[in-house]
């Protein structure tokens, strides 16, 4: 009788844990780039804690028909960071190392893969 009540115990929590939902993992800080506005003027954005892993699209600089790349990219968070120079991960790419240094003004981008690896 306890063996049937412990597989039937065991079955029961095996089932809990394979319904639970998988939580999105983010990477913790900041990535930042700069880009040149529509007016021409020097702008700058942030992804504050962004999903990882996963590519994404610099809104700002997504269209290489109507606006230059970005540039100066800043990895400040725990995660690996790929920069490419073109959309959806494409085109050359660097690598840059959690919490490092800006990168130089040279460095451009339009979209970003950020890793799991810490």
């Amino acid at each position: 009788m306890r063996l049937r009540t412990t597989v039937a115990a065991a079955l029961g929590a095996l089932a809990l844990v394979v319904t639970l939902p998988t939580s999105a993992s983010a990477a913790t800080g900041d990535f930042s780039y700069k880009f040149t506005g529509l007016d021409g003027t020097p702008q700058s954005a942030t992804l504050h804690d962004p999903q990882s892993p996963g590519c994404v699209v610099l809104p700002e600089v997504a269209d290489p028909g109507s606006s230059e790349p970005a540039f100066a990219p800043h990895n400040d968070t725990d995660v690996w960071v790929m920069v490419f120079t073109e959309p959806n991960c494409t085109g050359d790419s660097w690598t840059l190392r959690p919490h490092g240094n800006p990168a130089t003004d040279r460095l451009k981008l339009r979209s970003v893969f950020l890793t799991d690896r810490h």
